[in-house]
Formats: structure tokens, sequence, C-alpha cells
């Protein structure tokens, strides 16, 4: 560990991260002084920028001096700015063969009458509207266990996790073509989703979204109960329909056994939200050496916010298996900058206050952090928002930046379990995947840890290694898959964060 209170993260990198707050004087590096407070997890400068010049973290470009910055300063939002750089996407050529871990590592699944394994266990309700939303939800809350009361409706049932209404705010009032065909892609993943036993889908009657054109559009006929309100009788008649099916299922969705199962049947969504400057330093590249383990052993992980990812993609072109994949993920950075141009927007507007209160400054920094999570091996696949994830690997997903909406398409393409680090302290749940929370940083692990399930800050202090918390990480995924409950579990977090993806015209 450095001499100094600070974090270089590649030698010839023109700032460091400050591992605490720095007061002024404090040396830096050699030679350097602090010439102002520097935050906690912000950046100082370690050597003269001349306006203009591009400042580097990571070994790559973050931004460019706005003005002439001396060595010691504060490097933030007031004097670092985005900037046009060429990127060398060179597709592919630091792709190589991945090496496969044997025997592979196993979890204790639930195995489907198809094959596919489950983490979960969970009766879902879904809606076609939102004018169906508030019957699922009593539907589901006649289910809910209140553990202070001593209540828990599901106590003979106790294979199953739970029954969960997932309610959005769209559905009708919306834009034909792609805004519907999203809906019901994210839609139709869930009602597919192998944690789900059995699906009851509750509508309105008069929506654009009508149940059977979506369950012939999907080949759902067999899978989902539909129920349509205006046709049953009104909100009384609906629920108890709604309940009685969930009696009347219950005792089926109930035998169900967990069994060992090769961790190539993991698919685990990557996230990250209320970042901040130490989540590319701690958790993001711990989680990294996870993901390069669930590869390693046969499985899949699925980076997504794809505006998270904006300024570093060419490290992943680089990784492409082929140019066909490493030219659909250029495709997708070229999209967002149209999208976000006709919106009067900027990709660079993504990072939150919060992320600039913690130390991020631009897209560019935040992204090269953010893709820490996805490790080191071959990008395999690009997806488009809730397409099924089919191929192993590393594979990245079309989504927005916005956590429940990026976390929504992920498990709509099949993700059966969830990563999630913060440096702010994001609390958060992804129905019917469980999701993991893993810390930046011990100060906040510390304020935030009924919430938090993994401290990452250990790096930062010097306990342990990168590879040893992703080692950590990764055995605790095995845990959760096999039916630990997560920190957000216990707090029933999952049902309110269903967020589809809503583009295009409200009419």
């Amino acid at each position: 560990m450095s001499t100094y209170p600070v974090i270089t993260l590649r030698p010839a990198d023109g700032v460091a991260v400050a591992r605490g707050a720095i007061e002024p004087g404090t040396p830096v590096a050699d030679g350097v002084t602090a010439a102002e407070r520097i935050p906690a997890g912000h950046k100082v400068a370690v050597r003269e920028h001349r306006s203009g010049e591009p400042v580097t973290k990571y070994g790559q470009i973050i931004g460019f001096a706005k003005e002439d910055i001396a060595a010691g300063r504060h490097v933030h939002v007031h004097n670092l700015g985005m900037g046009e750089f060429a990127r060398d996407y060179a597709f592919g050529v630091d792709a190589k063969p991945t090496r496969l871990v044997t025997p592979a590592a196993t979890f204790q699944g639930i195995r489907r009458p198809d094959g596919c394994v489950a983490t979960r266990n969970y009766v879902g309700i879904l809606t076609s509207v939102n004018c169906s939303a508030h019957v699922a939800d009593l539907i589901a809350d006649a289910f809910r266990r209140h553990p202070i009361l001593g209540l828990d409706p599901l106590a003979p049932y106790p294979n199953v996790d739970g029954v969960v209404a997932l309610t959005h705010k769209t559905g009708c009032g919306m834009a034909m073509g792609e805004p519907l065909r999203l809906l019901r892609r994210t839609l139709a993943g869930y009602a597919r989703h192998v944690n789900f036993s059995h699906i009851v889908m509750i509508g309105l009657g008069c929506e654009v979204n009508q149940i059977g054109a979506f369950l012939e559009e999907q080949g759902l006929g067999d899978r989902i109960r539909s129920m349509n309100i205006q046709s049953l009788g009104g909100t009384r008649k609906t629920v108890e329909a709604g309940i009685d099916f969930v009696k009347g299922i219950l005792a089926e969705a109930n035998v169900v056994h967990r069994e060992p199962v090769p961790a190539s049947e993991l698919i685990v969504a990557l996230q990250c939200g209320g970042s901040d400057g130490y989540s590319g330093v701690s958790a993001n590249p711990a989680l990294g050496i996870a993901s390069d383990l669930v590869v390693q052993n046969g499985g899949t992980v699925i980076l997504s916010e794809t505006t998270e990812t904006y300024g570093a993609e060419h490290l992943f072109t680089r990784r492409a298996v082929s140019p066909e994949v490493g030219q659909k993920l250029v495709d997708l950075m070229h999209w967002w900058e149209d999208y976000t141009r006709k919106e009067g927007s900027e990709i660079d507007a993504n990072p939150s206050p919060g992320n600039k209160a913690g130390g991020l400054t631009t897209i560019l920094e935040k992204s090269l952090g953010a893709m820490a999570k996805a490790g080191s091996t071959n990008l395999v696949d690009v997806l488009r928002y809730a397409d099924p994830v089919t191929a192993k690997g590393f594979v990245f997903m079309d989504t927005p930046g916005y956590d429940p909406v990026s976390a929504t398409g992920q498990v709509a393409g099949g993700a059966n379990l969830v990563c999630f680090t913060t440096g702010r302290g994001s609390v958060f749940g992804c129905k019917p995947s469980p999701s993991i929370k893993i810390a930046t940083n011990s100060a906040m692990y510390r304020r935030l840890e009924e919430d938090m399930d993994v401290n990452c800050g250990t790096i930062l202090d010097g306990e342990e290694s990168v590879e040893q918390a992703g080692r950590r990480i990764f055995d605790l995924i095995l845990r959760v898959a096999s039916g630990e409950r997560t920190k957000s579990e216990q707090f029933d977090f999952g049902s309110s964060e269903f967020a589809p993806w809503q583009i295009g015209a409200t009419v």
C-alpha cells in the first residue's frame, strides 16, 4: 500500500483518489502536496495539467482540463469536463480463450421440469396495464407474511418464497410499435422466468396491451392464467378469483426441492447504483473477479446500463468474439447519442448529484469504473432490452442507466441472481431474483449494515486484495443461489422496483 493517503490506479495517471479527506499541505505524491482540502473519494492532481489537456485515471481519459490545473489541486466538475477523443475499437484484438474450471462449482438449485434451474420459487402476478395494478396488489396482499404480527399465510408451503405482484405505469395510452413491443418483451420475460412456478396476469379489458394479443404474440397461452376486471364484474370479483387461483396452485408450487447443480446454471445481472469515487477501485473490480469466476465455471454475467459504458466501450469491443458483436455495441452508443440529442440532453448528464458528491465527475470516469464489474472475459453477445439471454459468458444488454429499469430488463432476459454495488448506499431488490448488495467503503457499510451483504471497503482498508474480495463475493453468490436470503430479501424488497423501460410518446 502507498505511504501516501491516496490510491494511484496506474503509474502514469494524472490523478489519484483520496482514501479519506485530505487536508491542505498533506503530501500526496513524490514532491506534491495537497493545495486544498480533498474530500474522501475525490481526485487530486499528481502533476500539472494545461487547459485542454486530457486527464487520465485507470490509464484512460476521463475528461479534459477546463483550465490550468496545478499539481495538488482538487480535480472535479469545476475544472474537468468532457471532450472529443478517438477510440480504437480494434474488434477482438484482446479476445482470448476462456479457461473453464473443472470440476465446476455447484450450488443447491431448483431444477424445473424443462431442465432450467431456479434460485427462488415465487408465484407471480403480472399486469397488462396500470389500471389493473391495485387489483394485483390486493391479490398479493392476501398472501403477504407479517412476521411482527405472527401471520404467515404461506406457512403450509415452506418451499414457496412468496406471492409477488409486479405492476407498472403503462400498457395503455401508449404508442404502438416499439414501445408496445418492448413492454410485451419485458412482461414475457418475467412470465417465462424460471424463478416463477406459476403466473396469473390481470388486465382491465380495454387497454392497448390486450392480454389475448400479448399471449398469442409471445406464445404464452399455456403458461399464464389471465383475468379481466371488466369481464369478471369488477374489483371484488377479480380479487376473489385471483386469490382462489393462487390458493389452488400453492400445493403444486410447493412440490420442489433443491439439488446440486453446476454453476453454469447461473445468470448473474451486474448492477451499480449510488456510485462513488471508490466504486471503480474496490467493489466493481472485486465483482469483476467474481464475474470471471462465474464465466470460468460455465455461467453467464450480464452487464447493462449503456449510458454508463459510454466512453469505455472500446475496451469491450477489443474483447468481442467477432467484429459483428463489437459493432453491435458501437451501434448502441451511436443510438444513445442520437436519442439524448433529440431529447435535448447529453449522455454526460448521467452522473447523478450523489455520484458527483461521492467524487465522480464525468460519464467517462463513471463508465471506466462501472465496466470493471464485467471482469476480463470475452464479450460474447450484445442484446436488446429484455431479450432472452442464451449465450454463456459475458453478455451486454442495452438498457438505460437508471438502476430499476436496467435490472428489470436483465431479469426479463433470464437473470436468476443480481449483484449490485453501491458507494452512497442504494437499497434495492429485484424479485423474483435475489439481489446481493456490495458496499464500496467501510464507512457506508457500517452505517447501512442492515442493507449491505458485502463490504469491499476492506480493499481500501488494506485488509484484503481485490482478488480475495472477489472470491468472497463468488462464494456468497453460490450460497444465495442455494437459498440463503439476502438483506434486501429480509426487508421484502423487489416488487416496487419492477420498472419496464418506457420509451416513446404517451398519447
